[in-house]
């Protein structure tokens, strides 16, 4: 819903809340379902009304805990049994700088008695996080806090010992060092969001005292796709692409008039230094796992030598996709979404051309679109934007350009085979197949939360539910990586069964859409019999669960040799596969020695 999109309209969600949540209650769509508890050291009912709408525009369903007005500490360290009850998948802790209790009083106050304060609050909060941590297993995402409207001591506040300021960054420092080392914890940064509306109108005395609200009604949207932008992160509901135009959007002119040299590229112009700093801009998308497409309308000789000018900080060898020709953007978009093997909601397009952008929402509404009509603000939409939200940086993410170009190098190299099974064999592949060891857990998790198309049920864990899982007796957890010829392709296969007496439940199998058709579901399945078999299990027991997304696995179970146990009208089913006489069934991945689980 374009209301929903930054940049958006806070007056008229407020204005029209009722009516968006109605519509897209109403939409068709379908949605994961989330309990989020909020505990609230302010009112917080417009921040969970606001909330509710950005999350179901993700694709997010949630239901909501509330705690009463400024009990979050009594909530998480004392219990209340309704939120036990509620068992939350997600909580969110609405504090702000007004609940910090150990600002310093005075001047008279000492540094040594300064550290005791600041080690208590830290610890005050600590203690929060670790309560929810052990009762509920399930992400928090706490707000730091933003710098209060009034001081005392003019600048000397943001660094004398005493100063409020100083303590307020002290204190965001802590918790964004305690976050790194920490599993499940996530920083929903106001100190940042209150900089950029401006303190003058985050803060709002008047319905402080009035309502206890703890900022401006104004930025409460804000502060709600904030969060919601972590929540869909953690789901894995971000996009995955930026595809680009290239003239006037990438740099200043028309390649095909101007010729590589005149092109404004590079520190000579001001404009020149701001395409620049663009580009650089989005090459560090690049390094966090983005995927980077080019979609313009020009001769693709013109669009390699604008690529190859000696300014140009993106070469061709920083794009997975480039559609440089003279058909329509969208469906040069549909193309690159099918040779990626993404769907169309993964891709931001960005456009100097608003004609160009108003076809391609018109045509592909579930693709975001930029129209750049500088670089500065195109730059601020991908910032406030959330699109790329990070919540996790694994190894793949790294290196996930690299494994797109690999691909493209498969698929070119396919053709040249009559058979197949010959062409994979030509791929030269290797897996490891394991339990789940800890250098997996971040990805494993990763895939989990994003993988849709090949995901039989779609269950979503956390970091913390994956790390339990994998050290339980009562499961049998399996990661596959694949190498071929041409690089590795990283964690790429997950397998999850509970054991319950001789029988082995898959609750959920997923394979990242990079490798599909590499059989390497035929080598996971051949190791999950072994591990089986290992633990005398005479059946395995398969669930598919349909969704939007998922519908090409919904006959694997039975072309891998299961039986159909029970077919739903809905499109669910259940397989079985009696394991006695199981043959193996992978013909072209060498499974390395020495490297089982």
């Amino acid at each position: 819903m374009k209301e929903l999109s930054f940049p958006f309209d806070s007056k008229d969600i407020f204005r029209r809340r009722l009516a968006l949540r109605k519509q897209l209650l109403s939409d068709g769509t379908s949605r994961i379902k989330k309990r989020i508890a909020v505990l609230g050291g302010s009112t917080t009912d417009h921040v969970i009304a606001t909330l509710e709408l950005f999350l179901l525009n993700f694709g997010i369903e949630p239901e909501f805990y509330q705690s009463d007005y400024n009990k979050y500490y009594e909530d998480a360290i004392f219990g209340n049994p309704k939120l036990d009850a509620f068992a939350p998948d997600i909580i969110y802790i609405h504090t702000t700088y007004r609940n910090i209790t150990k600002l310093p009083s005075g001047p008279s106050v000492s540094p040594e008695q300064i550290e005791i304060n600041i080690n208590e609050q830290f610890a005050y909060f600590r203690q929060v996080w670790e309560s929810l941590k052990l009762k509920f297993n399930c992400p928090v995402i706490q707000n730091n806090f933003e710098l209060p409207l009034f001081r005392h001591t003019g600048n000397y506040d943001c660094w004398g010992h005493t100063g409020h300021s100083a303590f307020i960054e002290r204190l965001n420092v802590m918790f964004s060092n305690y976050a790194r080392s920490a599993n499940d914890l996530f920083i929903n940064d106001i100190n940042y969001l209150s900089a950029v509306c401006g303190l003058t109108n985050w803060h709002d005395t008047e319905l402080w005292y009035l309502y206890k609200y703890a900022m401006s009604t104004a930025v409460i949207p804000d502060l709600a796709y904030s969060i919601a932008c972590i929540i869909k992160s953690l789901y894995g509901k971000n996009h995955k692409v930026i595809d680009l135009d290239l003239d006037n959007t990438l740099w200043g002119g028309v390649i095909g008039d101007d010729g590589q040299n005149g092109i404004e590229i590079g520190s000579e112009t001001a404009v020149g230094q701001s395409f620049t700093d663009f580009q650089t801009f989005i090459k560090d998308y690049k390094e966090y796992g983005v995927l980077l497409a080019i979609c313009s309308k020009n001769d693709e000789e013109n669009a390699i030598l604008g690529l190859e000018h000696p300014s140009s900080v993106l070469k061709k060898t920083d794009f997975v996709s480039i559609k440089a020709n003279w058909e329509s953007k969208d469906r040069n978009i549909i193309e690159s979404s099918q040779e990626l093997n993404l769907g169309l909601d993964s891709f931001v397009f960005i456009d100097d051309n608003p004609a160009e952008c108003a076809i391609v929402e018109g045509q592909l509404p579930m693709v975001q679109t930029i129209n750049s009509n500088h670089v500065n603000e195109t730059m601020y939409q991908l910032t406030r934007g959330g699109y790329f939200e990070v919540t996790t940086v694994s190894e793949d993410d790294i290196h996930r350009s690299e494994m797109y170009t690999a691909n493209a190098q498969r698929i070119a190299q396919q053709k040249s085979f009559d058979s197949y099974e010959e062409y994979l064999l030509s791929l030269e592949m290797n897996a490891v197949i394991c339990s789940f060891k800890q250098i997996y857990i971040q990805r494993i998790t990763q895939l989990t939360n994003k993988s849709n198309q090949f995901n039989l049920t779609t269950r979503r864990y956390t970091e913390n539910e994956i790390q339990d899982i994998s050290q339980s007796s009562d499961y049998i957890c399996l990661c596959g990586r694949l190498f071929d010829k041409f690089g590795d392709n990283g964690i790429v296969s997950v397998v999850i069964g509970r054991i319950v007496n001789h029988t082995l439940h898959i609750e959920l199998w997923l394979m990242s859409c990079r490798v599909l058709k590499r059989d390497m579901e035929l080598a996971m399945l051949d190791e999950l019999v072994r591990h089986a078999r290992e633990k005398d299990i005479k059946t395995i027991i398969g669930y598919y669960y349909k969704t939007p997304k998922n519908n090409m696995v919904a006959e694997l179970y039975g072309t891998l040799g299961f039986e159909a146990d029970m077919k739903s009208e809905n499109g669910d089913s259940v397989w079985h596969l009696d394991i006695e006489d199981y043959k193996n069934k992978n013909k072209v991945i060498k499974i390395l020695e020495g490297e089982q689980g």
